[in-house]
Formats: C-alpha cells, sequence, structure tokens
C-alpha cells in the first residue's frame, strides 16, 4: 500500500518569510536543496525586516569573486562580524515590539554564538531554532545524504522516490518549469503551495508589509504567531525523525 509521506525540497533560506515556514510545516521531510549554485542578490543570504524607514536588508556576506559556480553549500562567509552587525541591527528595530523582550535572550545566543563560516550550515541553525520556536517537528534534511541525477523534474522526483514521498509539494513558481505529467507517471501527486490569504498582523512601522523575514511575526505576536500562518490549522502531529 502507497504510503502518504509528503517531501519539500527547497534551498535553503536565511531567516526566511512566514511562507518557507508554512512549507516546511506542511512536509514530513524538508529536503534542504544546497547542491544548487549559488545564485547573488537571492534569499539565501539575505531577507528584510521592518524599520522605521520601510523595509530593510539584512545580508550575510559571502566570497563571491572567481566563485561564479560555486554550489550553496560551499559558500562561506566573508566578514566573521556579521552576526554581532545583525543582530545590533535586529535588537534596535524590534526592541519595542510586544513579545521581543520573550525571545530576546534566546536569539541573542543564536546570533553571538553563531561561530559557522558555511552558508548552508548558518542557515540551519537559524532555521532549526524557528522551527523550534513555532513547534514545528518536520525532519529536516539535505539534498547531500541523497544521490542527485540530472534534469530538474527528473532529479526531483529521484529524491521524492529516494525519500518515500507519495506526495511532492512545491512552491507556486515551480509551475513554470516542472513537468507535471512526469510526476503522474511516477505515481506522485504534485500539490503547489498557495501563499494568498494572509492575515495582517500587529506589526512596527505602518504600513503593513508581509514579504518580511519571520523575526517580525514572532516578535510582534509571539506566541501566537501561528495564528498568523496558513499551515497550524488541524495540523496533525508528527514526529521529527532527526
Amino acid at each position: 500500500m502507497k504510503g502518504s509521506k509528503k517531501v519539500a525540497v527547497v534551498q535553503s533560506n536565511y531567516i526566511p518569510w512566514k511562507g518557507y515556514f508554512d512549507l516546511i510545516q506542511q512536509a514530513d521531510e524538508f529536503i534542504l536543496f544546497d547542491d544548487m549554485q549559488y545564485t547573488k542578490r537571492d534569499w539565501r543570504n539575505r531577507n528584510r525586516i521592518k524599520t522605521a524607514q520601510g523595509p530593510a536588508w539584512l545580508t550575510i556576506p559571502v566570497e563571491v569573486t572567481g566563485k561564479f559556480s560555486q554550489k550553496i553549500k560551499e559558500t562561506v562567509v566573508a566578514d566573521p562580524d556579521w552576526p554581532a552587525a545583525h543582530w545590533k541591527t535586529i535588537n534596535r528595530n524590534y526592541a519595542q515590539a510586544r513579545h521581543y523582550s520573550d525571545f530576546k535572550d534566546r536569539f541573542e545566543a543564536l546570533y553571538l554564538g553563531c561561530i559557522e563560516k558555511n552558508l548552508s550550515q548558518i542557515n540551519y541553525r537559524f532555521l532549526k531554532t524557528i522551527c523550534d520556536i513555532l513547534g514545528i517537528k518536520t525532519k529536516i534534511s539535505w539534498s547531500m545524504d541523497y544521490q542527485l541525477i540530472e534534469g530538474k523534474t527528473d532529479r526531483l522526483i529521484d529524491l521524492c522516490k529516494q525519500a518515500g514521498a507519495a506526495e511532492y509539494i512545491s512552491g507556486p513558481s515551480a509551475k513554470g518549469y516542472l513537468d507535471e505529467a512526469l510526476f503522474a507517471q511516477e505515481g506522485i501527486r504534485l500539490t503547489y503551495m498557495n501563499y494568498s490569504g494572509y492575515p495582517a498582523y500587529t506589526q512596527l512601522f505602518p504600513p503593513f508589509v508581509h514579504e518580511v523575514s519571520i523575526l517580525d511575526l514572532i516578535f510582534n505576536e509571539g506566541d501566537s504567531a501561528k495564528q498568523s500562518m496558513l499551515s497550524f490549522k488541524d495540523a496533525p502531529a508528527r514526529d521529527s525523525g532527526r
């Protein structure tokens, strides 16, 4: 009898927005696809927070000169002082948030204790902590844990088969390149995330913006953050497996 395991395969991002964590919550296994090529000015090493001057970028400086073809898992930090700089900016802009004091010590330790040099490991460090805060139990693994074949859709299907997936959950932007017929041929259900319908929440520095780091939601809503997400309604409990 075919199982019901749901798998998602996504590159690691730095302190991503709430939709990224909704995707993790929807899956039974979330595979960080850091065998992909690192791309500049993307979400791998940066994200946005709210400030009095509007949304602002927090960017981890990484080494890129002469490394055009490097993979995400091969990308390393260019300035070891970035954690202190990011934490100073976060502290300055969120100190007045309603639940900032509830999480200040944990995030301060997370940032100031970050000694990892590899971008993939840094992203993993933050993803795991935020998942723990949100109560997400999904297994997080790495594409390098599996054998990889060529071809965009073929590679994803093969990863799903190796992971024992009955369903592949994709971000909506992949509709433009995934071969849906190949998933059907392999008996793997293909579903797309729908990020519409997010409610507004109490946020500093109007006007309201959805597309900012999950840190904004946590600092403003605290333990009620999940009520402003889409995947926690009637979500079944699951073991992490890792």
